[in-house]
C-alpha cells in the first residue's frame, strides 16, 4: 500500500469486473479516480453524434454516482490526456498510473504517450485487458503470430488457449475506506460531468438507451431471469423489425465498458451448465461474443483495417463516387419505405437490430448502389451508440464481400425481406409516418399503389414521398456480375479470409441453381450443431435450401446482442 495512483478511466465506465483498478486499490495509499474528456482525441478517432455524446455523459455520471456511493470521487478533466496528466501527476505527488489495455491502433498511439510521459516523470505503469474476453496478443501468438482470418481458425485457436480469465472481484465501500481517494473542500463542483449544453451538443429526441453501468447491469439482470430465453436464444430467429428490441440491447454497453463481456460469458456459462440443451455458437449468445473477440483480434494485427486502401485482406473495388445517392440513404430518401425506416430508427434512437443493419449495409454496397462501405461505416459511427472501430469495420466489410464473406450472390431484397417478419408495415408506419394511412398491401412498394389509393392515404409518391431510386433487380444484377469480375481478379486476397468449411458450397451442399440471377430474398435459419470452440463440428448437418437458408452473418458495429 506504496503507491499514490491516478486510475484513468477510458472504456471501462464500471466497477464491476475492472482489475486495473482493483490492482490500483491493492497497491495504494491514494487513488484518485479520473477522466480525461479529450474531445480532440474522441473526436478524431471516431465519429461521435450528438446520442452518443448523451450516452456518454450519462455514463460518466453513473460512474459518478457509483464512485460517490462508495465515498470516492470521479475527476472529470477537459484537455489532452498529456496535458492534464502531467499536470495533476506533479499537483498529486502521483507514482503509479493505472488503465484498461485497449486494441484499437489510436489508443495504443496514446498509450505509448503516457508511458512515454510517466518514464520522464517516474511513474509506475500497470495496465489490465478488460474490454476483450481474451488477451488478443495471446490469441495472434498461439496462431504463429498472425490473427487467425477466418471463424473456423479462430475458434481453433480458443480450444488450444482454453477458457477465457474470470472477472475481477467487485469493488466496495470497504475498498475505499482502506484506500482513501482525497477530496479537496469546495472545489468538487469543478470536477464534475459537463452537460451537453457546456459541450455546445444539441439532443431533442427521447431518451430509449439511458447510458451507465447501473442501467447495463439491470437490463442484464431482466434477460439473464428468463432463464429458458437464453439457452433457446438464436440470433437468426430474432425480428428485425420489431417496435422493441427482439435481442438483449446490451450492445451500446459493452461498446463503453459499462458492462464485462467476460462476466457475461461466465453468467451465460454458468446457465449453459444448467441445461441439457441450449444454442450454440455462432447463433447463441454467447457465439455473439465470440464474433465480437474475432473481430477486435484481426483489428488489432491489421494495418488499415477501417480502409480499403492498404488494407491487406480487403478486395480493392472501384465502388461509385456518388454524393447525392449517399446522401439519400443517410436521411432515409431512397423510396424503400424498408430501407428508409430503418436509417430514421437510426438517426432519432442510435439503435436498429443487426439483420436491419445488414440490409441496409447490404443495399448500400453490393446489392444496390454500389457505394464504398467505407462510406456506410462513417454513418454507422456516427449515429449508432455501439459504434466500435473492429466490429464497425469487420462487419462492413463482411457485408459488401469485400472480406470474410464470400457468397457474394445473396442480396437483401429491399421489399420482401422486411415484409416477411411485418406484413402489416408496423414498423414503417413509426417510423415513416408519411406512409402509416396506407393499405398493407402497398406499404412496402408504395409506388405500386394506384393514383387514388394515393390519394386517400394522403401522400402521393413522387411528390410527398420519393420514388424508388434505383430498379433493384437491374442494378443488383449489374453489381453481381461486378463483384463476380472483382473477385476473379483479386482471387489471392479473397482466399485470406475464406476458409473451404466455411462455405457450405465447397462440401457437397450446393443445389442446382435454376438461374444466376442474385437471390431477392434472404432469411437466416441456420442452425449449427458445433461445439464451443469446436471447429470441428462448426459446419456439420446444414441444411442448404438456397431459397431460404444462408451462412450466419455477424453484427454490424457494435450490436452483439
Amino acid at each position: 500500500m506504496t503507491h499514490r495512483t491516478i486510475h484513468l478511466f477510458r472504456k471501462g465506465l464500471r466497477l464491476h469486473d475492472n482489475p486495473s483498478l482493483v490492482g490500483a486499490l491493492e497497491s495504494s495509499e491514494v487513488v484518485y479516480p479520473v477522466y480525461v474528456l479529450d474531445r480532440a482525441f474522441l473526436e478524431g478517432s471516431m465519429a461521435t453524434g450528438a446520442l452518443r455524446w448523451r450516452f456518454l455523459l450519462q455514463s460518466l455520471q453513473d460512474l459518478q454516482s457509483s464512485l460517490a456511493a462508495r465515498g470516492s470521487l470521479l475527476y472529470v478533466l477537459q484537455g489532452s490526456h498529456e496535458a492534464v496528466l502531467r499536470q495533476l501527476i506533479q499537483q498529486w505527488s502521483i507514482t503509479q498510473l493505472t488503465f484498461d489495455t485497449e486494441v484499437e491502433p489510436f489508443y495504443t498511439q496514446l498509450d505509448d504517450h503516457l508511458c512515454a510521459l510517466c518514464k520522464e516523470l517516474g511513474v509506475v505503469v500497470h495496465s489490465c485487458v478488460a474490454h476483450t474476453l481474451y488477451d488478443v496478443k495471446r490469441i495472434i501468438k498461439a496462431n504463429g503470430g498472425e490473427p487467425p482470418l477466418t471463424y473456423k481458425k479462430f475458434l481453433h485457436v480458443l480450444s488450444i488457449l482454453g477458457e477465457p480469465d474470470t472477472p475481477a472481484r467487485d469493488i466496495t465501500l470497504q475498498d475505499f475506506q482502506k484506500c482513501k481517494t482525497p477530496v479537496e473542500d469546495g472545489r468538487e463542483e469543478q470536477y464534475q460531468v459537463p452537460s451537453l449544453e457546456d459541450l455546445g451538443i444539441e439532443v431533442d429526441v427521447e431518451v430509449l438507451w439511458p447510458g451507465g453501468e447501473s442501467h447495463g447491469l439491470k437490463r442484464l439482470e431482466k434477460h439473464i431471469e428468463s432463464q429458458g430465453w437464453v439457452v433457446n436464444f438464436s440470433k437468426p430467429r430474432t425480428i428485425p423489425n420489431s417496435l422493441l428490441p427482439s435481442t438483449t440491447g446490451l450492445s451500446p454497453y459493452f461498446s463503453l465498458g459499462c458492462l464485462s463481456v467476460r462476466s457475461f460469458y461466465y453468467r451465460l456459462s454458468n446457465i449453459y451448465a444448467q441445461s441439457k440443451n441450449h444454442s450454440l455458437p455462432p447463433v447463441s449468445l454467447q457465439g455473439q461474443v465470440l464474433w465480437r473477440e474475432f473481430f477486435y483480434t484481426v483489428a488489432s494485427a491489421t494495418p488499415n483495417f477501417t480502409k480499403m486502401a492498404g488494407n491487406p485482406i480487403c478486395l480493392q473495388i472501384h465502388w461509385y463516387e456518388n454524393q447525392a445517392a449517399l446522401d439519400k440513404w443517410r436521411t432515409a430518401q431512397t423510396g424503400f419505405p424498408w430501407i428508409d425506416a430503418i436509417m430514421t430508427q437510426l438517426r432519432q434512437e442510435g439503435w436498429i437490430h443487426h439483420l436491419a443493419r445488414h440490409a441496409v449495409a447490404c443495399f448500400l454496397t453490393r446489392g444496390d448502389l454500389w457505394i464504398s462501405w467505407e462510406e456506410g461505416m462513417k454513418v454507422f459511427e456516427k449515429y449508432l451508440l455501439d459504434a466500435d472501430y473492429s466490429v464497425n469495420a469487420g462487419n462492413w466489410m463482411w457485408l459488401s464481400a469485400s472480406a470474410f464473406f464470400h457468397q457474394y450472390t445473396r442480396i437483401f431484397c429491399p421489399v420482401r425481406f422486411g415484409r416477411r417478419t411485418d406484413p402489416d408495415g408496423q414498423y414503417l408506419r413509426k417510423y415513416l409516418p408519411v406512409l402509416k394511412n396506407f393499405p398493407s398491401k402497398y406499404i412496402y412498394e408504395p409506388w405500386t399503389a394506384p393514383l387514388e389509393v394515393q390519394l386517400e392515404a394522403g401522400c402521393v409518391i413522387g411528390k410527398d414521398y420519393p420514388l424508388p431510386m434505383v430498379n433493384h433487380l437491374e442494378v443488383s444484377q449489374r453489381n453481381t456480375a461486378l463483384m463476380r469480375q472483382v473477385r476473379s481478379e483479386q482471387e489471392n486476397t479473397a482466399q485470406l479470409t475464406r476458409d473451404v468449411a466455411d462455405d457450405p458450397m465447397e462440401i457437397g451442399m450446393k443445389r442446382e441453381c435454376r438461374d444466376q440471377r442474385p437471390s431477392d430474398d434472404f432469411s437466416e435459419k441456420t442452425e449449427r450443431a458445433n461445439k464451443r470452440f469446436s471447429p470441428e463440428g462448426e459446419h456439420k448437418s446444414l441444411s442448404c435450401n438456397w431459397a431460404s437458408d444462408t451462412i450466419r452473418l455477424p453484427e454490424l458495429s457494435g450490436e452483439v446482442m
